[in-house]
């Protein structure tokens, strides 16, 4: 899918180095066809990279996207590069006054706060209420997922005692659902975060599908409203290095940290890590935009 994004976002150089298909606003603008909009809010720490991830798994498939970036006016981000945001974002209220097709909502390093506590609440609670009537499908992802639980169905997260930190094994629940369509039976998925939402409580909420699961790191997916609302609580988009970046910098911080678990070869840290997710998280997106944004939206936005 050519993904259409400004030619000076780093991410452009990046992807087409992997010959990833993107597009310039001059060469969409030559297609008569009605291209898919789908708006990003990067919360993550790690701004360009989080890009990067996106929008790579963003470009697999043969339909043509719109990518808005939307940052959170209320915050002053202090990890992207300066004036990024500027230059590449627009705040939630503008995009408050635009219908999309499909809506990206990415974790956050917030999760230990309380949703009241986090300073862009307020704000990200009224672009989450305009979606659900100015959106087809809205992915919520890690603390994105565990905040979207919290604003439509008032479930908390829960604190571990350690940091949920590596790649686990999950299991499907419901091959039929054309989300999980092409998965295999148990799959590889990367978690990183210190909470967890309760297990217990999304399976007695009848409006949610728990879809995916693993024994050690709990739901990995579940959604509401035929897929109108969907809840990925771990990383799919992570590159290889990711969980390799995130041990050495808390390791560097001096912060209890352990080794990621099914990461490394025979768990030695100097070792290439195995990349066992990637065809997974192709697939789960490449499903969400087919089946839940594209199939779903009219031709007049």
């Amino acid at each position: 899918m050519p993904i259409r994004i400004p030619k000076t976002l780093p991410a452009y150089e990046a992807l087409g180095k992997e010959n990833v298909f993107v597009m310039t606003e001059d060469r969409a603008a030559q297609q008569d066809i009605r291209p898919l909009e789908v708006a990003i809010v990067n919360l993550m720490p790690t701004t360009v990279d989080t890009e990067i991830q996106l929008l790579r798994l963003l470009g697999n498939t043969p339909l043509q996207v719109n990518i808005t970036l939307l940052r959170m006016g209320s915050h002053e981000s202090k990890n992207a590069p300066p004036g990024h945001l500027e230059k590449f974002y627009i705040s939630t209220g503008k995009a408050l006054h635009r219908r999309f097709d499909g809506l990206l909502i990415t974790g956050a390093p917030v999760e230990t706060l309380d949703f009241e506590d986090v300073d862009y609440w307020n704000e990200l609670a009224e672009l989450i209420d305009y979606s659900t009537a100015n959106v087809f499908s809205t992915l919520h992802i890690c603390w994105g997922a565990q905040a979207g639980l919290y604003y439509h169905y008032g479930i908390e997260k829960v604190l571990l005692s350690e940091k949920l930190f590596g790649v686990y094994e999950h299991q499907i629940l419901h091959r039929k659902v054309p989300l999980v369509r092409g998965f295999d039976d148990f799959f590889m998925i990367p978690h990183s975060r210190y909470t967890i939402s309760d297990e217990a409580v999304i399976d007695r909420c009848n409006d949610l599908k728990v879809l995916a699961k693993s024994n050690a790191a709990g739901i990995f997916l579940c959604m509401a409203e035929e897929g109108k609302q969907i809840f990925v609580f771990g990383h799919p988009e992570y590159d290889r290095l990711t969980l390799h970046h995130e041990y050495v910098r808390d390791k560097e911080k001096g912060l209890p940290i352990q080794i990621p678990l099914n990461y490394y070869p025979h768990d030695d840290s100097t070792k290439k890590p195995d990349l066992q997710w990637r065809s997974h998280s192709n697939n789960l997106y490449s499903n969400w935009i087919n089946y839940y944004v594209y199939q779903q939206t009219p031709y007049e936005l």
